[in-house]
């Protein structure tokens, strides 16, 4: 079977993409612009409405990927919409297939409890924080401020020299004591 006569608009987007071959960016960049209404239709015959804009993304990075494969000879508007209509076919196969697999359900979440939640966690850590504020503060002056600076402030060891006026070095110490200090003490209180 003959191939049809290319028109005005198959000739210019294949000399568009000849000059994109060779290394024309503007040439590039207009084809890009000229290739979208082409896929959008390509698109909308395979792919539902609110799929389209994927199958334009999904096309032009495969053209962009492919386009060292173009032969200038041929229809150009022929090969992208073979690539269009690929690209659509491909993303409702994938769309068909993850709808198979996945089931949204979001109020099935609520409707189920949290095997790992504990009831008496919220009080649990109530407890294990009124034991940490307590044990900071029988701590050396120096290691609470480090404690205080750098760990519950949430301080760089730089914000906390400059405003304790002690070295990094120095904090980095009192707070490594501290921290081995606090968690000795909270192993030893009774539950």
């Amino acid at each position: 079977m003959a191939e049809a006569e290319p028109d005005a608009r198959d000739i210019r987007l294949s000399a568009l993409m000849a000059s994109a071959q060779s290394g024309d960016r503007a040439a590039y960049a207009t084809l890009l612009r000229e290739c979208v209404p082409v896929i959008r239709r390509a698109a909308a015959r395979r792919a539902g409405a609110d799929r389209i804009d994927d199958v334009v993304q999904d096309v032009l990075l495969t053209l962009h990927n492919a386009r060292h494969t173009y032969d200038p000879a041929r229809s150009f508007t022929a090969w992208l919409s073979v690539i269009s209509d690929r690209r659509a076919i491909d993303l409702m196969r994938r769309v068909t297939r993850d709808g198979a697999r996945e089931i949204h359900a979001p109020l099935q979440y609520e409707q189920h409890a949290d095997p790992d939640a504990d009831p008496a966690a919220p009080h649990q850590q109530a407890e294990t924080a009124r034991q940490v504020r307590q044990a900071v503060k029988t701590l050396p002056q120096r290691q609470r401020e480090a404690v205080e600076h750098v760990v519950l402030s949430d301080r760089s060891l730089k914000e906390a020299s400059a405003i304790t006026g002690q070295s990094e070095g120095s904090i980095k110490v009192s707070l490594h004591r501290a921290l081995r200090a606090l968690r000795l003490k909270i192993e030893r209180e009774p539950q």
